[in-house]
């Protein structure tokens, strides 16, 4: 990801509009993604942690697993991509080195958030968080690792379900005081929270996350953008997609019969890079 293309995002968020972000989650995803002239990708720790490890978004990811996919994609991606980085993996320091690897690795910006480890998916339960102070300091210190000013420092918090609606506003407020670029707060459960939400940090860049079936209303972007949010990310839409049509699949080759939806081999080579190889062979 060269700077210009983190300055053109980040002009972008600043314009005030609404971006759509949809998650990629591996290399044939992201194939899939780039071509579409979305403005930004979102690569979902919920993603990979089911796509590289087998397991659950429940703390199971290192900082190591997501910036060894990071890079894997940036290599060729030419959308920008923000990427997950729950809390940090790890202190202070920790987080300053995740920081410097996601921007070494080419990402437009990181997410970091305020749960207690063992982190969780922000849509299941028993999700915990750090006292506001100690979650401030850590996006002050990542805001501080960072050489280029436009790779973007996405703030979120997952206080809303246990420490409620005013306190997750109030930490969205002091992200954004200690220099984060855009502030995400997690699960608000109704379109009103949402407007709220809009309404008391609108002077901030805000995400929007839509998971369906998720704790959150689904709403349109029109409407998230009318109550002031600039980006929706829609982390597991594509891997929910994805699962649906690889049970088809696999029920399909298992019982020898049905209507076999897929793409054909000769695409599927096109999706994953072939031809790339094929012309540097014949150069």
């Amino acid at each position: 990801m060269n700077k210009s293309a983190r300055q053109i995002l980040k002009q972008k968020l600043a314009a005030g509009g609404c971006l759509a972000a949809p998650g990629v989650y591996d290399g044939l995803s992201a194939r899939i993604a780039d071509p579409m002239n979305f403005d930004v990708l979102y690569l979902s720790g919920y993603g990979v942690s089911a796509s590289l490890l087998a397991k659950p978004d429940a703390g199971f990811l290192t900082a190591e697993n997501m910036v060894m996919r990071l890079t894997s994609l940036c290599e060729f991606l030419r959308t920008p991509l923000i990427a997950d980085a729950d809390t940090g993996f790890g202190g202070i320091a920790e987080t300053q080195a995740t920081v410097r690897a996601y921007e070494k690795a080419g990402a437009a910006g990181i997410q970091l958030e305020d749960q207690q480890f063992p982190k969780k998916c922000g849509h299941t339960p028993g999700r915990e968080v750090v006292p506001r102070a100690a979650a401030v300091e850590k996006i002050a210190a990542a805001v501080a690792a960072r050489s280029d000013p436009d790779f973007l420092i996405v703030a979120r918090t997952d206080a809303r379900t246990p420490e409620g609606l005013d306190e997750a506003i109030a930490r969205g407020r002091a992200f954004a005081d200690a220099g984060a670029d855009v502030v995400f707060v997690e699960s608000p459960e109704t379109e009103e929270e949402f407007a709220a939400i809009g309404a008391a940090l609108g002077d901030c860049c805000l995400i929007a996350n839509m998971v369906e079936g998720g704790r959150s209303p689904s709403l349109s972007q029109q409407r998230l953008a009318e109550m002031g949010f600039n980006l929706v990310i829609y982390p597991v839409a594509a891997m929910a997609a994805a699962s649906a049509a690889l049970q088809q699949a696999y029920q399909q080759i298992g019982a020898l019969t049905g209507d076999h939806q897929r793409v054909s081999f000769d695409e599927l080579n096109k999706i994953v890079g072939f031809e790339e190889i094929w012309q540097a062979q014949k150069k």
